[in-house]
C-alpha cells in the first residue's frame, strides 16, 4: 500500500522535524528498498494498491515490476478495504498488505505472514505503539476496517475486537515497528549500519542525513 512520493503527502509526522523535501526524499527510499523486498519473495505475486490519483506516477516507479492498482475511496480505511475486496474476494486466495515503508522487514516475516493464513481468517502485524505494520486475509472483510481508530495507539485493539465479533480467527506475525516519528528514524538508521543491504537506498540517504546534520554537542562544565 502505496502514496506517491510528494512533498506534504508522506511521512507528515517526521516533516515535524525534518525538512518536508527531506521527508520526501526519504520516502522514495524507503518506498524503492520496499518495493525490492517484496520482490524478493519470488513465487508471491506483488501489486502496489494506492489512492486513484497516485496510480501514474507509482506505475513509472514500478517500472513493470509489479502491477498498481487504484484503490476505491480515500484513506487507510478505504485502501485496506479495497486490497482485499479486489485480490482476495474472487478466488479466496492468501493476501498480505503492509506498508510502503516497510524495507526494514524481515522476509521471513512476510512468509510467516502467508502461513498464518493457512490456519487463520486474518494475520496481523502488531507494532509497539498499539498499531499494526501488516494485515492479511483470504476474503474481504470490509466491517473489519470500518471505525476512527486508524493510525493510533488503539488500531490493533479496535481491529481484534471487530474480528472477535465477526468470529474470525486471528493469527499474529513478530511484533516489529513502523517508521512514524524521529525515534523510529533513529533506530532504523543504527539497524542499517550493520546491515546497509538490507534497504541500500534508505541507508546511503540515512549515511548522508548523518552527514550533512550533526549529532548536537554534549554540553560539559563544571558544577
Amino acid at each position: 500500500m502505496a502514496k506517491a512520493p510528494l512533498p506534504g503527502r508522506v511521512k507528515t509526522r517526521l516533516a515535524q522535524s525534518l525538512p518536508v523535501d527531506a521527508v520526501t526524499e526519504l520516502y522514495r527510499c524507503l518506498l524503492h528498498d520496499t518495493m525490492a523486498l517484496a520482490s524478493s519473495l519470488g513465487t508471491v505475486e506483488v501489486a502496489i494498491m494506492c489512492p486513484a490519483s497516485d496510480v501514474e506516477e507509482l506505475t513509472q516507479l514500478a517500472r513493470g515490476t509489479m502491477g498498481v492498482v487504484a484503490q476505491k475511496g480515500e484513506g487507510l480505511v478505504a485502501g485496506l478495504t479495497s486490497v482485499f475486496a479486489h485480490f482476495a474476494a474472487p478466488s479466496g486466495q492468501r493476501v498480505v498488505a503492509f506498508n510502503s515503508d516497510s524495507p526494514h522487514l524481515p522476509p521471513s516475516v512476510l512468509w510467516s505472514a502467508f502461513e498464518a493464513l493457512t490456519a487463520h481468517d486474518v494475520v496481523v502485524g502488531p507494532t509497539h505503539d498499539g498499531g499494526y505494520y501488516l494485515v492479511g486475509a483470504k476474503a474481504a472483510h470490509p466491517a473489519l476496517f470500518e471505525g476512527d481508530d486508524m493510525g493510533t495507539n488503539s488500531a490493533l485493539e479496535t481491529l481484534l475486537a471487530r474480528a472477535r465479533e465477526m468470529q474470525l480467527s486471528v493469527g499474529f506475525t513478530d511484533p516489529f515497528y513502523d517508521i512514524d516519528v524521529e525515534g523510529d528514524l533513529t533506530r532504523l538508521a543504527a539497524e542499517l549500519r550493520f546491515a546497509p543491504v538490507r534497504a541500500p537506498r534508505t541507508a546511503a540517504w540515512l549515511k548522508h542525513l548523518e552527514q550533512v546534520v550533526p549529532e548536537p554537542p554534549t554540553a560539559t562544565g563544571d558544577l
